[in-house]
């Protein structure tokens, strides 16, 4: 017990698009999951918001990696490096001593046994020594307040950067669950290709990103009304510099389709669930979460074609670094954490 002010608790959830850590129920870092490197060295250059700034605007000599794709672990080393430089910009003013480090990490709940040991191995070379997993959609609905350990059903849709992860959860376990490649990075994807197809101009993912936060829209009657975004980019046929005016309106018939596989995941997963529980579900409504949550007027979209209620829940981009943290002060009490 002496020696517990040596242990650093620590909760990551380690996202395609952010890595968000909490310590001692406060946010400590969040960052764009993103690192740049030396091209002809692999040395380490930038983390997070630096690293995405250099993304799409660097010489041949500097190269940015998104460690996850997918929501797993596309490129070991990147991952090793991003966890451990986010780590150690918590512990900048340490100097005599490096903590040993007890984490609980957020994964996707149909990573295979491959991907979790990448995971595991990332977070050990990065300095973890006692490490435990949840699944995301169990940590998201943590993180929004549920009681997973209720035995009545929850369901919840995460949304995050690399997958959409539908569950239906009942007594500390997922009784349902589909996941689905279609979120955030798809419909920046959609966006740039619709741009480059009605209107000839080519943009970038940061700016295809952008437009997605700012008028992005899952229906065409939204309730208030949203400015157009101005876009700059240069002419697919002459390279001329040109500027669009893009309508919210637009970008909800650009995200229509993959919408519509969200739409289908979440009926597959309903068919399979238990009356018992779906009753439950019909009773409460589901749950959003994850950043695909913040697209205007989803919930209305799903509600009306799934004729459930949906609710966006408070702060969703947060919600599995919530749930990550509830569960690192719980890990004696909650039996679906692995080791």
């Amino acid at each position: 017990m002496a020696f517990k002010f040596l242990t650093q608790e620590l909760a990551i959830d380690l996202g395609t698009a952010n890595t968000v850590i909490y310590m001692n129920d406060k946010k400590v870092i969040d960052e764009p999951s993103i690192v740049a490197v030396d091209a002809y060295t692999g040395k380490f250059q930038a983390v997070g918001t630096k690293a995405k700034q250099m993304h799409e605007r660097t010489n041949p000599h500097i190269r940015t990696i998104r460690p996850l794709k997918d929501g797993v672990i596309a490129d070991f080393d990147a991952a090793e490096i991003m966890i451990r430089e986010l780590i150690k910009m918590i512990n900048y003013k340490r100097s005599f001593f490096t903590p040993s480090l007890k984490m609980v990490v957020g994964i996707p709940q149909g990573s295979t046994e491959v991907e979790k040991r990448a995971i595991r191995d990332s977070s050990e070379h990065a300095g973890g020594r006692d490490i435990y997993m949840i699944y995301e959609p169990m940590a998201a609905a943590l993180g929004i307040g549920m009681d997973v350990l209720e035995p009545t059903g929850n369901m919840i849709v995460d949304i995050g950067g690399g997958t959409t992860e539908i569950a239906v959860i009942s007594l500390g376990g997922i009784v349902a669950y589909q996941s689905i490649k279609v979120a955030g990075d798809i419909f920046t994807s959609e966006i740039q290709q619709y741009m480059k197809q009605q209107h000839n101009i080519r943009i970038g993912e940061i700016t295809a990103e952008e437009i997605k936060i700012k008028i992005g829209a899952a229906i065409t009657d939204l309730e208030q009304d949203i400015e157009p975004f101005e876009v700059k980019g240069p002419n697919i046929m002459t390279a001329h510099p040109v500027t669009a005016s893009v309508t919210s309106q637009e970008i909800a018939h650009c995200l229509d389709k993959q919408l519509a596989r969200i739409e289908q995941g979440i009926i597959q997963v309903l068919e399979n669930t238990p009356p018992e529980l779906y009753q439950d579900i019909v009773d409460k409504g589901i749950a959003l979460t994850g950043g695909g949550a913040l697209i205007r007027g989803l919930d209305q979209r799903l509600s009306k074609k799934i004729n459930i209620p949906f609710h966006v829940s408070e702060d969703p981009l947060r919600a599995v670094a919530r749930g990550t943290c509830a569960a690192l002060k719980n890990v004696d009490k909650y039996p679906f954490l692995m080791r």
